[in-house]
């Protein structure tokens, strides 16, 4: 039983509640939020303008794990399994951490504006020796080039911003390595390659009238995209872009060192754009083999990709 001070606290307390109760302002109700699409401006483009292709240096297991439960992550990652799978970890409309710092054609930032793509790979290690690292399997290779054709076409990527990660950062990085078939793959109108018959005439001039200078060789290299400082000297970052430019377009020595055939391909490199159509013609086993059959699932040349609704056709 209460006594009469704890009754009359009680009451008091129920007062102020009421009071409070009173004095509550109650929200008016949201009005549901319509948006007209029905308009549609022409002044848009997509946020990606850069492919950048990657390899993860790493079992396929591992990759996974980093790429999905680390601060590192791609838009896509395609397995060395047979027949190889497109896993999608990032969706395009968002920006993955694959790039890294990073920059092409004087701008940077990249993991805004590029679609990154990693293949599962063991790597390749620089050396003087000429090794090139383990060669992409063929089937892999064609994923690859189906999945890089796909976001180009939709994207509106042009040719010259189909790229490796030591294209954009090639003072700290070397993936895709000097295996990869770039050439192969501009064979397919992927990514930029260089008329090789102007390629061959100035070598031959090269080889007469003697090898252009770091200047030079620094302008150029900035032209066509790459990050380098203008110093007028063959110091090491030079070296390290001019081999990052031969891992690209001459893979068969990686060294660093300039020559005439790789001073002939820099000076006849296309700013923007391919020459490729108007210069290159197939060499045996440079083109990846799209006949061979493969499983029920992935028959013939079409390739699925992990969490999307979409079919990739390999050509």
């Amino acid at each position: 039983m209460t006594s009469p001070v704890e009754r009359i606290a009680k009451i008091r307390v129920l007062l102020v509640l009421l009071l409070l109760g009173g004095c509550a302002v109650t929200a008016p109700d949201t009005p549901p939020l319509h948006i007209d699409s029905s308009l549609n401006a022409i002044a848009q483009r997509s946020r990606v303008d850069v492919i950048v292709v990657h390899y993860t240096h790493a079992s396929l297991p591992r990759s996974i794990s980093l790429l999905t439960r680390s601060m590192v992550s791609s838009h896509y990652l395609v397995t060395d399994e047979q027949p190889p799978r497109i896993y999608r970890l990032v969706d395009e409309t968002q920006s993955a951490w694959h790039a890294g710092d990073s920059e092409w054609q004087g701008k940077t930032a990249l993991n805004a504006r590029s679609i990154g793509i990693e293949i599962v790979h063991p790597g390749w290690e620089p050396n003087l020796a000429g090794q090139r690292g383990p060669d992409f399997p063929t089937d892999q290779v064609a994923v690859v080039a189906a999945l890089i054709q796909d976001i180009a076409a939709r994207h509106d990527v042009a040719p010259h911003n189909i790229v490796g990660h030591s294209d954009v950062a090639p003072l700290r990085k070397q993936d895709p390595g000097p295996s990869f078939p770039w050439r192969a793959l501009a064979l397919q109108g992927i990514g930029r390659w260089f008329d090789e018959g102007a390629a061959s005439v100035e070598q031959a001039r090269l080889d007469s009238t003697g090898l252009p200078d770091a200047r030079w060789t620094q302008q150029e290299l900035k032209r066509i995209g790459y990050p380098i400082t203008i110093t007028g000297e063959w110091d090491k970052q030079t070296q390290t872009v001019l081999a990052a430019f031969q891992m690209h377009y001459r893979p068969e020595t990686v060294d660093g060192v300039m020559d005439a055939q790789t001073a002939a391909i820099l000076k006849v490199m296309p700013t923007t754009g391919s020459a490729v159509e108007s210069s290159l013609t197939p060499q045996p086993g440079t083109k990846p083999d799209t006949s061979r059959n493969h499983s029920a699932d992935h028959r013939m040349v079409h390739y699925h990709v992990q969490s999307d609704d979409r079919t990739i056709s390999a050509r």
